[in-house]
């Protein structure tokens, strides 16, 4: 995983596990929590594919594991997040950019009921018998309600972050450098050159030429009169 992609998940995807603990959490709404983080991860994945949305949904789980009100298995979630973390990065085109809003639409309908069902699932394996007590349906139909709420706020604003990060103007002008170093500086340097320093030189080679012809006919006349003068020839 690239740099710059560590860079930018790192830091959304702390703020959403703090806006989710912090503020979501504690509006006490029926059901399900909003997960926030769930939007970030999906938009991540849907701009980076499908590695990069695994490992940024392995993060991400892992972190909202080890985050304070946690009361579930360490890894649970993170594992969850992984599997939709590469599920959304699938469905990303060969261009890169989906051309209409219906894949991610339906990526944030899948992933909100596939998390939960997953969670869920892998809770009873451990033990975790919450959702049976919570209500299976009940939590189905509310995180699917409140990720459809938040996902036109949250996923294109996102990708369109990442998107620019993926298309950063000083890596390419840094790629450009690295590979048309003489088409982009060379033009510069060779105007400068081949304009100002090359008239600059002609001038210099005319100018010598000049003081040296000066200097060659003062220095010439004293040896041709007393070349004449030796010799006895008058000059014309």
């Amino acid at each position: 995983m690239r740099i710059n992609r560590i860079l930018l998940a790192t830091p959304l995807v702390v703020v959403a596990l703090v806006v989710q603990v912090g503020v979501l959490a504690r509006l006490q709404l029926p059901g399900a929590v909003p997960d926030l983080l769930l939007l970030v991860v999906l938009a991540l994945a849907l701009v980076y594919g499908h590695v990069g949305g695994c490992l940024v949904g392995f993060g991400a789980g892992l972190l909202a594991d080890l985050a304070p009100p946690s009361d579930h298995a360490i890894g649970r979630y993170a594992l969850v997040l992984c599997v939709i973390g590469y599920a959304a990065g699938l469905t990303k085109p060969d261009s890169g950019q989906h051309r209409s809003a219906t894949v991610p639409l339906m990526v944030v309908i899948g992933a909100a009921i596939g998390s939960t069902l997953m969670y869920a699932g892998v809770g009873a394996l451990v033990g975790d018998t919450a959702a049976r007590h919570v209500g299976l349906v009940g939590l189905l139909l509310s995180a699917t309600l409140y990720d459809l709420l938040l996902a036109p706020f949250i996923v294109p604003l996102v990708m369109a972050v990442a998107r620019r990060t993926e298309n950063d103007p000083l890596a390419a002008d840094g790629s450009g450098g690295k590979g048309g170093s003489a088409g982009s500086r060379d033009p510069a340097y060779g105007w400068l050159s081949t304009g100002t320093g090359f008239k600059s030189s002609r001038g210099g080679l005319k100018k010598a030429g000049r003081i040296g012809g000066q200097r060659g006919g003062l220095l010439s006349m004293p040896s041709r009169g007393k070349a004449d003068r030796l010799k006895g020839v008058k000059r014309p």
